[in-house]
């Protein structure tokens, strides 16, 4: 059997959601180390540290004449991209801009009777860089991650939106990536991949020129360096292993159930393809698919160390603690494959993404549904948001005074500033009597 079933009320059952209630997890030592000084050596060395991290860890031939994609390399890529997937890109932009639109916050302006002005002016960053991994040497191109980050940056208005990506060993890029890029407006893209391609991104080089926020998901590498360069550049999060969580009454289809469970553990072994169900019989049913379907995955020896060792199979008394257990639990993905769905859903509070229904597999939000499939993981959907046009803007706050008001304000500014011993703020406001 691939999962075994753990009752809630048991020890195992208690041991295991006590360990997810604690999943957050940082790089280790080494990894910080390791980081630490690939950015330092990005930003001492600039272009020349790229192109020996590149010609390390990607391409054994590589140029720095290399690092920018040449306008020949972008044309060509469209002569490389069949129809169906140029459709494709197609569809799934339209649905990502038309959800992604619905985000975009306005200035406002807030007038008192006594001559105050306060408001909220809304203004987009000047740069973003948006990281895409490799995939396998380049041979599975994240199309979908040029999309779900490079779409919500320029419906906020980033004027300068930058593409970095690891080259295969040859130094080139998958074709399908460029053309996901340019039909978004991206046509700014560099080849370099892991810390270094964030160092580049937080401090520039010679080539590459600094952003003011680096999106985009990685390794464990990748992610250090976000948090070290975090304060300098703003990121849209501290991201973990990718993760669902499946709640099943007595109407999920255990097929679907498991084909869900089965799409998560193939990302990679840290995977963490959890299901809560409310009866043992529905449970049984459940892991009885996995281990049908799990030989007649590409991907099977991930998926199946993923589920050996982070899989997690529950039964719940009912679905108000299955419920009350994905709250704690706030995982990045929720699917609800529950006979009612919307009539369960006031009731969650915590999840980086909702799938509600039989037929709302997770895979549909990752790709084309629309919102962003950049997701809080590792418990962090109690405090964070999905990636959206709100993570590419800035918000200043706007105050303006009469004389009238200020005077009228006057003592009140001096009592609080002298409460703090700040007598200098209070001068600051009786000058202007």
């Amino acid at each position: 059997m691939t999962l075994t079933p753990l009752a809630t009320t048991s020890e195992a059952g208690r041991a295991q959601l006590a360990a997810l209630r604690d999943r957050f997890q940082s790089a280790d030592d080494n990894c910080r180390r390791q980081v630490s000084e690939i950015i330092a050596r990005v930003r001492g060395g600039g272009d020349a540290a790229l192109v020996e991290y590149t010609r390390r860890f990607d391409a054994p031939d590589f140029r720095a004449e290399q690092l920018a994609v040449s306008p020949a390399e972008l044309q060509e890529a469209y002569a490389r991209v069949d129809d169906e997937l140029r459709a494709t890109l197609e569809l799934a932009i339209e649905r990502i801009y038309e959800f992604h639109e619905r985000e975009k916050e306005q200035s406002w302006l807030l007038t008192r009777e006594d001559g105050v002005i306060t408001g909220r002016l809304v203004n987009p960053v000047d740069a973003a860089g948006l990281y895409v991994p490799g995939g396998q040497g380049g041979s599975t191109p994240l199309v979908s991650s040029v999309l779900m980050n490079g779409i919500p940056a320029g419906i906020a208005g980033v004027q300068r939106r930058v593409m970095l990506t690891p080259p295969n060993p040859e130094g080139k890029v998958n074709p399908a990536l460029l053309v996901a890029a340019q039909e978004i407006g991206i046509s700014e893209i560099y080849k370099a991949g892991s810390a270094w391609a964030i160092a580049a991104l937080a401090y520039g080089t010679e080539t590459i020129p600094a952003v003011d926020v680096i999106v985009g998901p990685g390794n464990q590498y990748v992610t250090e360096a976000k948090r070290q360069v975090a304060g300098r550049v703003r990121i849209d999060m501290i991201a973990g292993p990718s993760e669902v969580l499946i709640l099943a009454d007595h109407s999920a289809e255990p097929d679907y159930v498991a084909a869900d469970l089965l799409a998560q553990a193939e990302h990679d072994p840290q995977a963490l393809a959890m299901c809560i169900c409310v009866d043992e019989e529905m449970a049984a049913r459940i892991a009885a698919a996995l281990a049908e379907q799990l030989p007649q995955l590409e991907r099977a020896e991930i998926a199946a160390r993923s589920l050996k060792e982070r899989g997690v199979l529950l039964v719940a008394a009912d679905l108000d603690e299955a419920v009350a257990l994905a709250n704690q639990i706030a995982a990045e993905h929720l699917e609800l494959m529950i006979a009612e769905p919307f009539a369960w859903l006031p009731r969650i509070r915590h999840a980086g993404a909702i799938f509600l229904g039989k037929y709302t597999p997770e895979s549909a939000g990752d790709y084309l549904a629309g919102p962003n499939h950049v997701l809080p993981t590792m418990g962090t959907a109690r405090f964070s948001s999905a990636l959206g046009v709100e993570t590419f803007v800035k918000k200043s706050s706007l105050i303006s005074y009469s004389r009238e008001a200020l005077l009228a304000d006057q003592a009140d500014i001096q009592r609080l500033a002298r409460l703090e011993g700040l007598t200098g703020h209070a001068r600051s406001a009786a000058i202007r009597r």
